[in-house]
Order: structure tokens, then C-alpha cells, then sequence
């Protein structure tokens, strides 16, 4: 893995501080017990039905995501660090969400080309001069970060849309406890179990001005042949709200209502799994079977409650990404507690004329992509798959962003061989309503494939538990 990776666990020999207690839980593990333990795992995975897709990315829907059962461990000051960041990024996000469908203060001061935002495919124009509930736009905040040294945390992406892949951070932890019961006994660990009631709060915190009385809260999803329909069957069993497809609600007198068997019920917050495309027929793809014809009436009249917000998305490009600490300062006059990784916008000549002469050393992205898809690798491509996507950036240069191939920290993992490094992100979830909320801890993705650097679930990444140590 070579030198140049921070570890997590070890700083040369040394254990660090975190970790202790988990190198005599490693040693008093044999191989066979912990194949043993492995099998067990991917039994419980397979009995819950947890099975893969992490973030809508296609594939066998009933292939196991892989389980790492080497946890990864931030220390209470370090996940204090990331929070604050975390926070305060949701904050600056909602408030840019709000400015760009309102007045747009931000492009008349020159803070982000216009361009970037009136002409992105993601900003919806109905949503034009309408204030969501609370001023919220964007409820559940994913955002992707990688640490490339002790003190060294990086912004990799945000994602304001419907970031999925909560299910697995209460999975993973669900399965360590029930197998490594006094592994949790010797570490103080924050809990996480917390998050579906944290998300019902959340989402009946942003109730519509007409809802009366308890909000009735419900999950759209687009159905059971979603990658993700795990993930909404069990958000909707936590919180004890139904779940629901397009044709289990109709529009009525300016409301909202749900089909039951005892007859229509009022609905006052839906928070949806189904991209704004499908929402509404009579608003966007009349082809749509997947929404609810009439809803964005209802929701611009203020009878029900969408969440995220239909347009949300524009500020998941990764061209506007590039802006974020420049809206930190804008909306909250604060310096950025986390930065971005440094990136080239090759919409810009002068950012283009680096990122053609340095090719072969960069991650190339689109800025609409996302899974891990439509993305150069600059050090593990050939000089054939470097020259092919330098066409496709020159062809249209605007679709594209680079970045330094990070050295993303590594996080010691159980593989065939044993125990090896590999490389680690994460998406903690951040909820936004009344107040801003968010659980210790987070999804942690780990690319099993020795010396990948690609996460992603479709690309052969797993993911393992992440805690965060109590005080």
C-alpha cells in the first residue's frame, strides 16, 4: 500500500489511541473463527434481506453488499470536528437552495456563475419563487467525506437529492452488537439507533401551514423493483409510517390522501424516494406511473409537504460543488470548517488546459455523474482509456471536473489473507428541519479491491461499522 496512506489504526508499529482495545479483539481471533464469524454475518444479511444497491446503482438486486467486520473508529474530538463541518455545510446548502429559487443574491454579487445554476438540468423551474416549509429544501443531507491524515478531512461530494444507504449504518452496527457483544461492552461507543426517530421528528417538523393536528408522515417509493426498496421498507418499519407507491395516493380539494381500507386518510409530509422527474405528471414527465398527478399544486398551496424538495438536486452538481465554502461565507459569514478537495472546472480554459496536460495523474468526474460511473481514474487507466476520455472532455467540456487523485486514509480490514489496509470514505446523514440534527457516525464504504480507491458498492466496494467513542 506503500507509505503514502495515512492509516487509521497504525502510525508506524505504534496503535493508535482509537484503536487500542481492537488489537487484542484482532489477536484473540483465529482465522477459522473469524471465517466462522464472516459466514454468520452474510447469514444475518441474507435472513434481514439486506441486499445490495446502495445508491440506485443497478445490478443483481439480491446480491449481499460485502461486510467488513473491522469497525472504524473516530475519537469524540474528531467526530465533534466533523460535525460542526457538517452542520454548518447543511446549513449554507438549504440557504443557497432557497436564495436560487428566490432572488439569487449570491449570482448578482458574482459569487457563482448564473449559468451554473439557471441552466442546470436539475434546477426546476416550477419551483420558482416558492419557499418550502421552514425554508428547508433539502431534509436528509449526505455528504461524502474522505480524510487523508490525522487532522486532514475533505468535502468529497454533497448530496441533497435522496442520498440512500442509511439502512446499512444501522445494519452493520445492528450485526456487530448481536455478534461482538463484549466488544461493545469494553467500548463506550455513541449509539446510532437513534436515527429513524430523529428522521420522524425531522420530517414532522416541516409539516405544511395546513396540516392539522399530528402530521402524517409517509414514504413514497417508486416500488419493489428499486435498487433501494430495502432501504424505504425499513425506514417506513422504524418509524412507523406507511409506505407507499404513486397510485396509493390522489389529489382532492387542495389536500393530499392516502387509499386505506378504512377510506382516505390526509397525508401532510411525504418524504419521497422517486427523482423529481416522476413526481408529478401534470408537472414534469407526463410518462410518469411512478407520481402522484396534481401534487405539486397541492404542495405549492401549502397541503402537503415534499421532502427533499423538487430541485434539490442542483446543488448536488459537482460544478457547483466547487462553490460551497464561497456560501459558507455568503449565507453565514463563517469560514468553511471543512474544505473541498481541490478541483478543476474544465469549463474554464485555464482549468482545462491542467487538467488535458495532467491527464494521467487526476480523477476526471462528470458533473452530473454519481456510483462511480462516467469517471476517469487518471493512475490506474491505460494511456488508450486516458486518450478516449481526453476526446470526451474536449467534445464537451463543461460535462467535466477534476480533481488530485487523493491518498485516502486506509482502515485496517478482514480479507482472505487476514488483515490489510484498505481505503475508507463516509457519509454520515445529516437531518435538517426545525433544528439540525445528526447520529455519531455514519455509512462507511471501504474498497475491498487491494489498492482501489473506489468505494463504490457497484465498482466492488463493502462497508463496515463506524463508531464514535464516547467521552
Amino acid at each position: 500500500m506503500g507509505s503514502a496512506y495515512f492509516n487509521e489504526m497504525f502510525d508506524g508499529a505504534t496503535v493508535r489511541g482509537p484503536y487500542a482495545r481492537l488489537e487484542d479483539w484482532t489477536r484473540a481471533m483465529p482465522a477459522e473463527l473469524r471465517q466462522m464469524k464472516q459466514a454468520e454475518a452474510e447469514a444475518l444479511f441474507r435472513r434481514i434481506g439486506i441486499t445490495f444497491a446502495v445508491y440506485g446503482e443497478g445490478g443483481d438486486p439480491d446480491r449481499l453488499i460485502p461486510f467488513d467486520m473491522f469497525p472504524r473508529v473516530f475519537t469524540q474530538g474528531e467526530w465533534r470536528r466533523l460535525e460542526r463541518g457538517i452542520k454548518q455545510r447543511a446549513r449554507a446548502l438549504n440557504a443557497f437552495l432557497v436564495d436560487v429559487y428566490g432572488r439569487g443574491e449570491i449570482l448578482r454579487a458574482g459569487r457563482i456563475p448564473a449559468h451554473l445554476v439557471y441552466g442546470n438540468v436539475a434546477y426546476e423551474k416550477a419551483m420558482v419563487g416558492f419557499v418550502p416549509p421552514k425554508g428547508v429544501f433539502s431534509h436528509i443531507v449526505g455528504i461524502d467525506i474522505v480524510r487523508t491524515g490525522p487532522e486532514e478531512f475533505f468535502v468529497l461530494e454533497d448530496n441533497c437529492r435522496t442520498p440512500s444507504g442509511v439502512s446499512y449504518m444501522l445494519e452493520t452496527r445492528e450485526i456487530m452488537m448481536r455478534m461482538f457483544p463484549a466488544l461493545f461492552r469494553e467500548n463506550r461507543i455513541e449509539p446510532v439507533e437513534a436515527y429513524s426517530e430523529l428522521l420522524r421528528r425531522t420530517l414532522a417538523s416541516v409539516a405544511p401551514a395546513r396540516c392539522e393536528g399530528e402530521p402524517t408522515v409517509v414514504i413514497l417509493t417508486p416500488g419493489h423493483y428499486n435498487s433501494a426498496y430495502y432501504e424505504h421498507s425499513f425506514l417506513a418499519d422504524l418509524m412507523g409510517v406507511e409506505l407507499v407507491e404513486g397510485p396509493d395516493l390522489f389529489v382532492e380539494g387542495g389536500l393530499c390522501w392516502m387509499r386505506t381500507t378504512e377510506g382516505p386518510k390526509r397525508v401532510d409530509v411525504i418524504y419521497r424516494r422517486i427523482d423529481d422527474a416522476f413526481l408529478d405528471p401534470l408537472c414534469f414527465r407526463p410518462d410518469s406511473m411512478l407520481g402522484v398527478p396534481g401534487l405539486m399544486d397541492v404542495y405549492r398551496s401549502g397541503g402537503v409537504t415534499i421532502a427533499s424538495a423538487p430541485g434539490a438536486g442542483v446543488s448536488d452538481d459537482k460544478a457547483v460543488y466547487t462553490y460551497v465554502p464561497e456560501m459558507v461565507r455568503f449565507y453565514l459569514g463563517e469560514e468553511p470548517v471543512l474544505q473541498n478537495v481541490p478541483t478543476w472546472q474544465c469549463a474554464k480554459p485555464e482549468d482545462l488546459k491542467h487538467v488535458l496536460a495532467h491527464l494521467s495523474d487526476l480523477v476526471v468526474k462528470e458533473v452530473h455523474g454519481s456510483g462511480g460511473y462516467g469517471m476517469l481514474v487518471g493512475p490506474k487507466s491505460t494511456a488508450a482509456e486516458v486518450e478516449a476520455f481526453r476526446q470526451k472532455i474536449l467534445a464537451d467540456p463543461e460535462n467535466y471536473i477534476a480533481q488530485p487523485t487523493l491518498a485516502l486514509s486506509t482502515c485496517p480490514s478482514f480479507v482472505a489473507e487476514g488483515i490489510a489496509p484498505r481505503h475508507v470514505d463516509l457519509r454520515p446523514y445529516c437531518l435538517v428541519g426545525e433544528t439540525i440534527e445528526l447520529v455519531p457516525g455514519g455509512l462507511t464504504r471501504v474498497a475491498l479491491t487491494e489498492g482501489s480507491l473506489v468505494v463504490n458498492s457497484s465498482q466492488g466496494g463493502g462497508v463496515k461499522d463506524t463508531w464514535v467513542l464516547a467521552e
